[in-house]
């Protein structure tokens, strides 16, 4: 879809797996905030509450002023939040009865983006047709501008959203169990708002803290993103210390991936896994029987739940779409593979100080080692790789898929999903980059190496060429 705004720039359709994100001052101008700012006010009706929060991207100096003066035109009263973690946000829109939120952040796109999230008055993210309604009266210029008289109530304050957030997770858990356990912790929030919660939750818990990359800043020591390969300074650092765990976000912290003692990074999906274990068998959390996750999770998800008859529900990637299913399902938890974990009973959307606190709450009870964990769940080996080719042939490469593994069970959701007896394959588009994305998953490395290559000969075949891969 292709529209114009105020401004005259030809955009295509803008919100994305989890809200507008680009680069800015090339894909996200000032121009472009504003009139996305505009359609979010309108959205909104006129005096409504709305809380605005925002991480320390480099880009932000210039988009938050005019995300709140967008916002401000259309006669919505904005509250600025500040510095703070995208879930301490969306649990403060929730407990303190706001009508809706907006975040500026890109999570954990690299520090050259931005991004603008709408948050609605339950504290989860916009559903599609929320962001379809907002991108109408963009493409429109429908927007709402009130009399200067309804301007006067300018921008109020709001000072305590972290140490709400905090205090509404360690309502949840077991402090004194935790703070009897002794534990240190290393700590890397990736020079953004996860260093304002994390290490404030966990020194409240009596946890011993060490931070790595804590001094807020517009430029990162290391890629927003926690995937191993950017969070080595923290591996080095578990392995050097003897902490316990160590824990990495990404740029606005709803995600937590953890390192175990030895260095080990341990997948999102599989942490997961032990924190559902940990909700059913150590506090008591059986119903309703189930937990929703997207396609690009492992399928050991199904085989360790099964064990305790919960079902697992699949559904497209976002957080959007499985914090929605959670809502109208029902479940004990939801998760994705990339770190972000939800439970519901603090609230449905990711959030990396909860999954922490949790996963400090698992160790106290088992009194084991997160490496001793971790060793119990089947041994998988994953492969994720971003494949530039245009989106076009994806039909085509689906069916050659589905030729190539006639007996693996497909789960087309989102891209095609193949599940064998031992082996998964995964390909999709991606929802916030101008990419394909692919993971594999076997029994061993070999399995899961052979896998990946069938998949790029599918690539080549149907492109006519070699494929770039990263």
């Amino acid at each position: 879809m292709l529209f114009r705004n105020t401004c005259g720039e030809s955009l295509r359709k803008l919100f994305g797996t989890d809200g507008v994100r680009g680069v800015v001052n090339v894909d996200l101008t000032p121009e472009l905030a504003l009139s996305l700012s505009l359609a979010v006010g309108t959205y909104f009706k006129p005096g409504s509450r709305v809380l605005v929060g925002y991480d320390t991207r480099a880009g932000n100096t210039f988009l938050v002023p005019v995300v709140v003066g967008g916002l401000v035109s259309t006669g919505v009263k904005v509250y600025d939040g500040g510095l703070a973690p995208t879930p301490a946000i969306q649990y403060y829109v929730r407990k303190a009865g706001f009508d809706g939120g907006v975040v500026v952040t890109a999570s954990h796109n690299p520090p050259e983006y931005s991004g603008i999230k709408v948050v609605m008055a339950d504290g989860i993210e916009a559903p599609r047709e929320v962001e379809e309604e907002i991108e109408e009266i963009l493409r429109e210029s429908r927007f709402r501008r009130v009399p200067w008289r309804e301007l006067s109530h300018g921008v109020t304050r709001v000072s305590d959203v972290i140490e709400k957030y905090v205090d509404g997770v360690l309502e949840l858990v077991d402090s004194e169990r935790i703070r009897r356990s002794g534990l240190r912790v290393a700590v890397d929030p990736a020079n953004s708002v996860g260093a304002l919660s994390t290490p404030k939750l966990l020194r409240k818990l009596g946890v011993r803290v060490a931070t790595l990359n804590g001094e807020l800043s517009p430029i990162p020591s290391r890629d927003p993103e926690p995937s191993p390969e950017n969070i080595s300074d923290l591996v080095r650092y578990v392995q050097s210390s003897g902490v316990d765990l160590g824990v990495a976000h990404d740029g606005d912290a709803d995600r937590a991936i953890f390192v175990a003692d030895g260095g080990t990074v341990l997948p999102g999906d599989s942490s997961a896994v032990l924190l559902c274990q940990h909700i059913v068998e150590n506090r008591g959390e059986r119903v309703p029987p189930r937990v929703v996750t997207a396609v690009s999770s492992s399928t050991i998800v199904e085989r360790v739940l099964s064990e305790y008859g919960i079902e697992v529900v699949w559904t497209r990637v976002g957080s959007i779409v499985i914090a929605r299913t959670m809502l109208s399902l029902g479940a004990i938890a939801g998760f994705e593979e990339n770190g972000g974990f939800m439970y519901p009973r603090h609230q449905y959307v990711r959030d990396g100080a909860m999954a922490v606190a949790l996963m400090l709450e698992l160790m106290s009870y088992s009194r084991r080692r997160l490496s001793e964990l971790a060793s119990n769940l089947p041994r998988r080996y994953v492969i994720k790789r971003r494949v530039y080719a245009p989106r076009e042939v994806l039909p085509e490469v689906y069916g050659k898929l589905r030729s190539r593994f006639p007996r693996a069970k497909v789960i087309d959701v989102d891209g095609i999903k193949l599940i064998g007896d031992d082996f998964w394959v995964l390909v999709r588009p991606s929802g916030t980059e101008p990419l394909i994305r692919v993971f594999v998953e076997g029994v061993s490395e070999e399995v899961a190496g052979s896998l990946f290559k069938e998949v790029l000969e599918v690539f080549k075949e149907v492109c006519g060429c070699e494929v770039r891969t990263a």
